[in-house]
């Protein structure tokens, strides 16, 4: 389905004039940060905006704070809604809104709960609560994000409604539309049922996507594939829906000599488990998001694109679908990786680092990256020890983590830096092959883990970043900036990345 996109924009209005007839003009909604100290809750004089609106609407914030039926304690997201006017072309409310202490986190907490409130609507809001220039693009993204939705079904599409932001910020605001559109992209992508979402739809869509000449798409299948052997093993159960190898590359002219960065995705567009089939069944039902990593790094290349950074970037998506036919790879089968290491398949279900692996390989030998990065919804054992919040970060370039962290914390993809313990290197040993790529040996748990230092193997001596987001890459819930399903998790985290290198 074709969606709009939220549209945020900048709006300057003046506060001299409490007669100015425009001063009003197409804004349906208000927001002002409320704040919460010693002597009570009042509204912030945002530059004499208070008292403009005040005179101007009749309204008297003090006693609308006055009548909350519950006490202010100024956390995150409290919020009295103040109506003004029935007419759809007029301004019909102002919220006041608990800011916190205005960090990145507190001002997209409080976009995701402005967007949702004019969710599903052409109204226009005005924010007032964005800060300064370090953190109003936080604040813009979600209220954009906080609006998504999909629905599949016959029906007018959703309306979308329109935000302005106080201030001047036409930076921000030009790069917050960008990420915007950019993790819509991604959702859109990963919403899609998986019938419709094949390796060769996925293939096709980064063609119809890769609008800029800077970008150039190929795509590798059947006899090209030979090479990949991990991708042939696990994209052939399907006879129908054969595996494809996307390579979306943004190098404009006079970029030879950038630095490059290359991101490889986990694009499986339906993972039944194969032969080792998913128990209980209801699990593989949101099996069509484990191209969560694919879509991410195409739109990433997409907003990198539109950013125009000197740096040149690769996206290589490693697409195919995991099904249970007389083709399927079997437990104790032996394949051959792109560059020739062996390994001896335990678990047709750890299916996803089967396809990174030929894609680090296949970066490492031909590519010369500066950086390499995955993104995989690789296992669920991430999960376990960091929720649905953070994805989990494995790199040995401490100084790289800290920087992917803190971009992170800022941006809202957060990731956390987690060990690779070398202890848990000999359970990927295999008598049959050069690795077992499952590491179930010796019961050292810790999969996340283990799948990383399987990886690991495949990168080289390049910087190498893997990011396991099977937790934040779907959500369970419709809530915050987040509906039920998949998320875009990563591409808010890389794009911010590549733009500061």
């Amino acid at each position: 389905m074709n969606r709009a996109v939220p549209r945020l924009s900048s709006l300057e209005l003046q506060f001299q004039s409490t007669k100015n007839p425009k001063l009003l003009a197409g804004v349906h909604a208000i927001a002002l940060p409320l704040f919460v100290d010693e002597s009570g809750a009042k509204v912030a004089n945002v530059k004499g905006f208070e008292r403009t609106l005040g005179k101007i609407t009749g309204i008297s914030f003090e006693n609308e704070i006055a009548k909350a039926t519950t006490p202010l304690t100024g956390k995150v997201g409290e919020l009295i809604e103040i109506s003004i006017s029935g007419d759809k072309n007029k301004l019909q409310k102002i919220f006041l809104v608990a800011v916190g202490a205005s960090t990145p986190s507190d001002l997209r907490k409080v976009g995701a709960l402005l967007g949702r409130k004019v969710k599903g609507s052409n109204a226009h809001l005005l924010s007032l609560c964005g800060g300064d220039s370090k953190t109003i693009k936080a604040h813009a993204v979600a209220l954009a994000l906080a609006t998504y939705s999909w629905a599949d079904k016959s029906g007018p599409v959703p309306e979308t409604p329109r935000f302005s932001i106080m201030g001047s910020f036409a930076k921000e605001v030009e790069l917050a539309q960008i990420e915007v559109e950019s993790v819509w992209i991604a959702r859109n992508l990963i919403h899609t049922p998986a019938n419709i979402a094949t390796p060769a739809w996925l293939a096709n869509q980064a063609k119809i996507l890769s609008k800029n000449p800077a970008v150039k798409v190929t795509v590798k299948s059947g006899k090209e594939l030979a090479e990949f052997g991990g991708l042939r093993a696990v994209g052939n159960s399907s006879k129908v829906n054969l595996p494809k190898f996307v390579q979306v590359g943004y190098a404009p002219r006079g970029s030879k000599n950038w630095k490059h960065v290359v991101l490889v995705g986990k694009g499986i567009t339906f993972d039944t488990g194969g032969v080792s089939l998913k128990r209980p069944y209801d699990t593989m039902t949101a099996m069509k998001s484990d191209m969560a990593g694919a879509a991410a790094i195409l739109a990433t290349v997409i907003a990198v694109s539109k950013l125009a950074p000197k740096v040149r970037v690769t996206a290589l998506m490693m697409c195919a679908e995991n099904a249970l036919s007389g083709t399927s790879q079997r437990p104790s089968d032996v394949i051959k990786h792109y560059g020739g290491t062996t390994v001896e398949v335990i678990n047709t279900d750890a299916e996803g680092r089967l396809v990174l692996a030929d894609g680090l390989a296949f970066a490492d030998k031909n590519l010369d990256p500066d950086y390499l990065l995955d993104v995989a919804t690789l296992t669920g054992a991430a999960t376990l020890g960091l929720g649905r919040q953070y994805g989990a970060m494995y790199t040995r370039d401490l100084k790289l983590a800290k920087k992917l962290h803190e971009i992170g914390e800022i941006s809202g993809d957060r990731v956390w830096h987690m060990p690779l313990v070398d202890d848990y290197d000999v359970a990927l040993e295999s008598e049959i092959a050069d690795y077992n790529h499952t590491a179930d040996k010796f019961h050292f748990s810790g999969g996340s883990i283990t799948a990383a230092l399987f990886l690991e193997k495949f990168v080289g001596k390049r910087k190498w970043v893997h990011f396991d987001i099977a937790g934040p890459g779907r959500s369970e819930v419709d809530a915050g900036e987040y509906v039920k399903g998949g998320t875009g998790f990563a591409v808010r985290l890389l794009t911010e990345w590549i733009a500061s290198l």
